[in-house]
């Protein structure tokens, strides 16, 4: 298997974005991860594009063919990657395999997701398609209910307090501050998210991710090419793998641990030839602040029901043991469902490059993109070195 680079990473703003199409955001994103790249159009021999519902909320399918002939790739290879809220997680770990099968020296993945030109019953109805729709979504339960019984559990089962839990939103939003491509660019106090209204009981709206438009982009291409092209700057896939889980919660043991991040981050830590205190900066999908403390512990960095107290305590600041989420995460910075393992990557690569501005982490190294569909049904773990 050959080494694999992240040569050039590009991204838009995550907002609502009422005059740009899917395809618009796709191909801004793109062409700044080219331009940052230094390579030319002309060097990308395939396209894969991560996205969860264009097809019930833009009508829309087919978007590698779509997004290459908006590129102006004529021939190239493509495919659209589809796994819920990992979309753009697993097209990136596709996009790996190809580049170090051999079969492609230069790839381009992006994940592009357009949810605020729709109603919200419509993004309701496209998000509880991340479960069972016959034996799930047919009882009326949205995806928030859902989190919602996996908070409850948690608390239940380890004694943990909502303020703790719900503090996680607080970090993200001091990090998304500092962040030009945030949705929400503000902090809020731990009273104000406690105070916001009922999502379902006892997710707050403060606690919840928002709907989202954007898109970002990554090129991947050999060592071998990246050197030829830059000598500095240059970061290093080292481990990549995806795993799944029973689809639906209520069929799992346990409700408060992820089998699929066990699995994922496993065979990702083998591959990457690391352990989970070699990471010094993690991105997790903390689509709801109860899955930031639970990512933590299934990623072994915590024990089981210390990752509430683990966060509180500071040591996901960006000075602390385990800068987490140091751009916003999916709270703050937004979640542009189909895009958002892509942002997850490109802000760990920022970090390894040294460009996170204000945010950026010491002397980081090694970094960490944990992307997950529905409620732990697949995850994707991705783990990437800085090259000296």
């Amino acid at each position: 298997m050959g080494r694999v680079v992240v040569l050039g990473v590009g991204l838009t703003k995550v907002g609502e974005h009422w005059n740009k199409s899917i395809r618009d955001l796709f191909v801004e994103a793109a062409l700044r991860a080219v331009e940052d790249a230094g390579i030319e159009l002309s060097d990308i021999e395939a396209v894969i594009v991560g996205n969860m519902s264009s097809g019930y909320l833009q009508g829309q399918e087919h978007l590698g063919a779509l997004m290459s002939t908006w590129l102006g790739l004529r021939g190239v290879a493509t495919a659209k990657v589809e796994s819920a809220c990992a979309s753009g997680g697993v097209a990136f770990h596709q996009a790996f395999l190809a580049v170090a099968s051999g079969i492609y020296d230069c790839v381009l993945v992006g994940g592009v997701e357009k949810m605020t030109d729709a109603v919200t019953e419509d993004v309701i109805s496209a998000l509880i398609m991340a479960d069972d729709q016959e034996y799930v979504a047919s009882t009326g339960i949205t995806f928030a209910g859902l989190n919602a019984l996996v908070y409850r559990e948690y608390m239940r089962k380890y004694g943990v307090k909502q303020e703790e839990i719900a503090y996680f939103a607080v970090h993200d939003h001091k990090y998304a501050r500092d962040n030009p491509y945030a949705q929400y660019p503000f902090e809020v106090s731990l009273e104000q998210v406690l105070a916001s209204p009922l999502v379902a009981d006892p997710i707050r709206l403060l606690e919840s991710s928002p709907i989202s438009d954007g898109a970002a982009a990554v090129v991947l291409c050999s060592l071998e090419k990246a050197k030829s092209i830059k000598s500095e700057g240059l970061v290093e896939v080292v481990g990549s793998a995806v795993a799944t889980d029973i689809l639906s919660p209520h069929e799992r043991e346990d409700l408060t641990t992820l089998y699929a991040t066990h699995v994922a981050a496993e065979r990702a830590y083998k591959m990457a030839k690391v352990e989970p205190k070699d990471i010094n900066v993690v991105e997790v999908h903390d689509a709801y602040t109860v899955l930031g403390p639970i990512h933590l512990e299934d990623l072994g960095f915590v024990k089981k029901g210390d990752g509430a107290k683990f966060v509180v305590e500071g040591n996901i600041e960006k000075d602390g043991k385990l800068p987490t989420n140091t751009f916003g995460g999916l709270k703050a910075r937004g979640h542009p469902v189909g895009a958002t393992g892509i942002y997850q990557i490109v802000e760990v690569v920022w970090q390894l490059r040294g460009e996170a501005g204000k945010n950026q982490v010491s002397d980081a190294e090694i970094g960490l993109a944990q992307s997950v569909g529905g409620v732990g049904s697949s995850v994707a773990v991705n783990i990437f070195r800085r090259l000296r």
